[in-house]
Formats: C-alpha cells, sequence, structure tokens
C-alpha cells in the first residue's frame, strides 16, 4: 500500500489512537516460562534495528513479541508510553519472555518524521530512553507547535512533507530537545537531512499502512490486538498470550 503523508492542520495531531474497551485476541495460551539472559547481561540492555526497520528490546526469541506502530506526536501514544513504558520493560521484557518492538508510523507527517530521525540519530544506545524522553515532554512539544503563529503554521504545511522535515524539527523544539539528551546539534542537522534515515521511515508507514487504522496500533505475535489503545488493554492482551 502506499502510503500518502499528510499535510496536516495542527488542530488535528489529536486526531489518532481508536476506541475500545477490550484488549485480548480470545482464548488465553498456556504460560510461558522466564528466559534467562545469557551470563552478565539482562534483556533490557539488547537493543536491535529489526530487518522490517524497527527497534526491539529485550530477548528475539522471546515467545512473545509485542509490536507497536506509533506516532511520537500522537497524545494516545505519549499515554501509553508514560504509563506503560516501566511496567512492561520491568515486568516482562526483563524475564526473556517478551519482546517490545517500535515502528515509528508517521500519521501527523512531517512533524512525525522529524521526532522519528532524530530518535533513530543515535543509533540503538538511545532509541528507547530518546521515545520516553519525548513521550513525557510531549505536551510541551504539542503545545509549542499550537501557539506558532498562523502564518508559521500556513508556511509549515505548504511545504512537501518530505521537504519541512528539518523546519518542523526547529518549530517544535525537536532539535534543542535532542542537543540537550546527548545528540549534538551538528549530527541532529545531519540526521534531519539523511535521506537514507528520512526513508526508513516512509517505508515503515508506507508498509505498516496495511494494518494500521490508527495509533497507536499493537500486534502480538503478528496478531492485531483489536480495541486496545491503553496500559491495561495490553498488559491484559500480554497475559492472555501467556507473558
Amino acid at each position: 500500500m502506499r502510503f500518502a503523508l499528510p499535510l496536516i492542520a495542527l488542530a488535528s495531531l489529536s486526531a489518532c489512537g481508536g476506541g475500545g474497551d477490550t484488549g485480548g485476541n480470545g482464548s488465553a495460551a498456556a504460560p510461558v516460562a522466564n528466559v534467562a539472559a545469557p551470563a552478565g547481561q539482562k534483556w533490557s540492555d539488547m537493543v536491535a534495528v529489526t530487518p522490517e526497520g524497527g527497534y526491539r528490546i529485550g530477548n528475539p526469541d522471546a515467545p512473545v513479541k509485542l509490536l507497536e506502530y506509533g506516532s511520537r506526536t500522537c497524545p494516545t501514544c505519549g499515554a501509553f508510553g508514560r504509563e506503560g513504558n516501566e511496567p512492561l520493560i520491568n515486568n516482562y521484557v526483563s524475564t526473556g519472555k517478551v519482546s517490545f518492538e517500535f515502528r515509528d508510523f508517521a500519521v501527523h507527517g512531517a512533524p512525525d518524521l522529524a521526532a522519528a530521525v532524530l530518535g533513530r540519530c543515535n543509533g540503538t544506545a538511545t532509541f528507547f530512553p530518546l521515545l520516553e524522553a519525548m513521550y513525557q515532554d510531549q505536551a510541551a512539544t504539542l503545545d509549542r507547535m499550537q501557539a506558532l503563529p498562523q502564518a508559521e503554521q500556513a508556511r509549515l504545511q505548504s511545504i512537501p512533507p518530505l521537504q519541512a522535515v528539518s523546519a518542523w524539527a526547529d518549530a517544535a523544539g525537536f532539535v534543542d530537545f535532542v542537543k540537550q539528551r546527548g545528540v549534538p546539534e551538528a549530527k541532529a542537522r545531519q540526521c534531519l537531512a539523511d535521506q537514507n534515515l528520512l526513508q526508513q521511515v516512509v517505508k515503515i508507514t508506507e508498509e505498516g499502512g496495511s494494518v494500521v487504522t490508527g495509533t497507536p496500533t499493537f500486534l502480538i505475535n503478528g496478531e492485531k490486538v483489536e480495541n486496545a489503545v491503553s496500559w491495561p488493554q495490553i498488559e491484559a492482551a500480554l497475559k492472555a498470550a501467556g507473558a
């Protein structure tokens, strides 16, 4: 499916996520056992880029594999990240029973591309800490974007999304944000101009378009978790999968 990166109005930044009250996909699976990490290592320190371009933390052979398609400017994704990141890593990924893969989905076009590229700029070492930090700071980021003068909003939205990434990175404060968290400004700007990094996120968004109906979208062992966007719903689905 070809995914057309959207040209959005800032008022639509909250238009992500979905409804629903259940997190399971049917009958519960048999519980799976903890898996010991290699000697001297912790599963929560093991981060790798997957063949599909996502970033995975935890046991690569975990019997329960959780995948999220998320947007860094989506409030529903932010709520999940703020509530779910710590218990997901501490209670599930650390046991070796669950791995967690995050794939940036640019539902809001250029602003998401800017955040995603900068989140990938330092590679595996800082991917998940930066993702968590962006979600913790999300309200301030969205406030900055909403506070842009109408003329500036119109100018930014008039630029084709693939050419507007650097402009949005400055307007949203993403460059200063990552600079304060260990990514030198020169490196950040180099990443924003890196067409390979940009196309990685575009490809994930295009390929994910066949399964993603809103952000966040979750899959467990390749099966979409319907009507689940919150941590309690996903935790219930993980338990139903045997975690």
